[in-house]
């Protein structure tokens, strides 16, 4: 089925004919994938955070949920800490058993930490693939 109208791309780059995905195709992105291309032809790009070692963050993976905010985190390091789900996060995204975050320990009390970001799974699926986990 074909659209015969065309439409003004919202972004400015161009015009974009909507004619309906062609057989094989489809107009979400591969599983895991970070770069994939749009029904127009487009590639789009999804940045992956990674953590900053010089604030201090890590990888750390949630194994048990503690309630009131609290989780134990199983860090790259080597230390089970008790992770706090940080204000802005909490509301945002929901923190599972078996998901990867970013941790940042805390300074005075070394057996506990913020969390500060989760992976979705195709981001994770990425960070295995270019081996930073």
């Amino acid at each position: 089925m074909h659209i015969a109208t065309d439409i003004y791309h919202h972004s400015g780059v161009g015009w974009i004919s909507p004619i309906e995905n062609p057989p094989g195709t489809s107009d979400t992105p591969d599983s895991g994938s970070m770069n994939y291309e749009r029904p127009d032809g487009t590639v789009e790009t999804i940045r992956v955070r990674l953590p900053k070692k010089n604030n201090r963050e890590q990888f750390g993976l949630a194994e048990l949920m503690m309630g009131a905010n609290h989780i134990r985190i199983r860090c790259f390091d080597g230390v089970t800490r008790m992770g706090r789900i940080k204000g802005k996060i909490k509301k945002r995204a929901w923190i599972r058993e078996g998901d990867i975050v970013i941790i940042t320990p805390w300074s005075f009390q070394d057996d506990k930490c913020d969390i500060s970001y989760r992976y979705t799974p195709p981001q994770r699926d990425w960070l295995k693939r270019n081996k930073y986990i």
